[in-house]
């Protein structure tokens, strides 16, 4: 487990970091409900323009950036659970401390290094 005064930054970022993923999910559903809108206005004939990316292209791609930004949040809230347990910061593989150093680059890591490359995760 890292040391008491690295756990307390750890949480901040953790808590940053879902910050962060819920603005940028909040962010895609309002995107996503816009060009909804627009894909109902009868003025929205981008279909024909061979210049424009067409809604349902941008469609696609807000979609596809939403579904990952909600997927990040899950992960994010299970390491949060995992945080109120008191096992943030344990690897789930061999039970060891997770070293600061990772949890600050990956918050969400459930494993050490060695275990991580051992999966291929």
């Amino acid at each position: 487990m890292p040391e008491r005064p690295d756990r307390a930054s750890l949480g901040v970022l953790l808590a940053g970091v879902r910050d962060d993923a819920l603005a940028r999910r909040d962010a895609l559903q309002q995107a996503a409900a816009d060009l909804r809108r627009d894909r109902g206005a009868e003025t929205a004939d981008d279909e024909h323009d061979p210049e424009g990316v067409t809604l349902s292209m941008e469609w696609e791609r807000i979609e596809g950036l939403r579904i990952a930004a909600e997927r990040d949040l899950c992960e994010i809230d299970e390491a949060v659970a995992r945080w109120d347990a008191g096992e943030y910061g344990r690897c789930e593989g061999c039970g060891r401390g997770i070293p600061s150093e990772r949890l600050r680059a990956r918050p969400t890591a459930r494993r050490c290094v060695p275990c991580a490359e051992r999966i291929g995760a």
